[in-house]
């Protein structure tokens, strides 16, 4: 959990939904299943609100296990996060 929270950090400090997407050419045969991400994101205490396809990734908008509301990008084949960041 502790390595998840600092890969979001850093990748919300270096980039926005632009780096993202430039992580996010995968061929939508090897996309994991939207549930595979909730599953995984919800066993890390997040509660989910929504996962959608933006830009060829994964975007999910949750609350993250510190009680902020996020909107965060996944790269849909390996599911590692991407992008980070905090709505207000």
């Amino acid at each position: 959990m502790k390595r998840l929270v600092a890969v979001a950090i850093v990748a919300y400090a270096t980039g926005s939904a632009g780096f993202a997407s430039e992580r996010c050419d995968v061929p939508v045969a090897d996309w994991q299943p939207r549930k595979v991400l909730q599953a995984k994101l919800e066993s890390d205490g997040w509660k989910v609100r929504s996962i959608r396809t933006e830009d060829g990734c994964y975007e999910a908008f949750a609350i993250n296990a510190e009680g902020e509301n996020v909107a965060a990008f996944f790269n849909p084949k390996s599911l590692e996060i991407l992008d980070t960041k905090i709505e207000h």
